[in-house]
């Protein structure tokens, strides 16, 4: 019997899922995107067809299934503010875990043993070291890493019980859009850095504001670890091959294990667009550790993984075009829209 190249891909509208539709289907994978579009994008859809629906609708969900039969499952499907989470922690539970329990039941009543899950490095919380490996202590300090961690715990639980294999992906700082153009980062409201320093120097948003400027490092201002979307697709396509070549579950960070500090990302900024981009100091916020940088050594010997757009210069330069091309009006606060 054949076997389906229907992968279904949760939340596969938004930023992250739909550059992987995109990578999935160009490794010979059907996508099927499965979203609810709260915060996803219909135009984001390209590589596949889209069914509407909620990951809370179990009946939806199963129909679904019973149609495509797909062989495996990406599951990116879920609420990722932290502020948000901390306001509306019973929304991140209710979405994220309770939504995540509902895919499940579905996975094992239908028959797919093999996930791979959008996982996040805010399962650790406040490192205690850096680079931050895989075997560092998972102590989220905020609901929205809570309920990643959470899910985690569930998927190990599952392949005991019920021998389904997953692979959980924690990764780092995403950023930049797809070189060809085509997608990129649409976020509302959008907190992501990157986006918010080009909105500034593009004259769509005031000045850039640097949330504390007395950390422990070189600058005073934090430091993360970006990785390129791109990269963070085909790892998805990797972990779902390794999957289906039998592995067991395991978690892998993906990142490049190089930090930037904020002014570093600015003034990347004003060089790649050669605008100025104006800037207000601030003070810290609330759980904000002074430097998050992966450890990804597994993933690269594992998933034979090996980054390719990540370093600065170009994850800017694409997220710059991206928005200069003006697929998606970039305007904060404004709803993307496709021209």
């Amino acid at each position: 019997m054949t076997r389906s190249t229907n992968i279904l891909v949760t939340g596969g509208a938004g930023y992250i899922g739909s550059h992987t539709c995109k990578a999935l289907a160009q490794a010979g994978y059907t996508p099927v995107t499965y979203d609810n579009l709260s915060r996803g994008h219909r135009w984001a859809v390209q590589w596949g067809p889209l069914e509407e629906g909620d990951i809370l609708d179990d009946a939806r969900l199963r129909d679904v299934f019973r149609h495509y039969c797909p062989a495996a499952v990406i599951h990116f499907a879920a609420l990722a503010y932290v502020g948000e989470s901390v306001a509306s922690p019973e929304l991140y539970y209710r979405n994220n875990v309770a939504g995540t329990l509902s895919l499940l039941g579905a996975m094992l009543d239908n028959g797919p043993d093999q996930l791979v899950f959008s996982s996040t490095c805010a399962t650790y919380g406040t490192p205690s070291e850096t680079p931050i490996t895989e075997h560092h202590p998972q102590q989220p300090i905020n609901p929205y890493g809570r309920s990643k961690h959470m899910i985690e715990q569930m998927l190990w639980d599952l392949e005991a019980s019920d021998g389904l294999r997953s692979v959980a992906l924690r990764y780092f700082n995403a950023a930049g859009a797809d070189p060809d153009g085509e997608i990129g980062e649409a976020h509302e409201p959008e907190t992501h850095l990157i986006p918010l320093v080009l909105a500034a120097a593009s004259g769509n948003a005031p000045a850039i504001i640097i949330n504390g400027t007395d950390y422990d490092t070189p600058d005073g201002t934090c430091i993360r670890d970006y990785i390129h979307v791109t990269d963070l697709a085909d790892a998805h396509v990797r972990a779902l091959r390794r999957l289906e070549d039998g592995a067991a579950s395991g978690a892998y960070n993906l990142g490049t294990g190089h930090g930037y500090s904020i002014r570093e990302v600015i003034d990347t900024a004003r060089k790649v667009t050669g605008r100025t981009i104006p800037c207000t100091e601030g003070g810290r916020r609330a759980g904000d550790p002074p430097e998050l940088v992966a450890d990804a050594h597994k993933a690269r010997t594992m998933l034979g993984w090996q980054p390719g757009y990540s370093d600065l210069p170009t994850i800017i330069d694409t997220a710059w075009r991206w928005m200069q091309q003006e697929k998606v009006d970039r305007a904060v606060g404004a709803e993307p829209r496709v021209l």
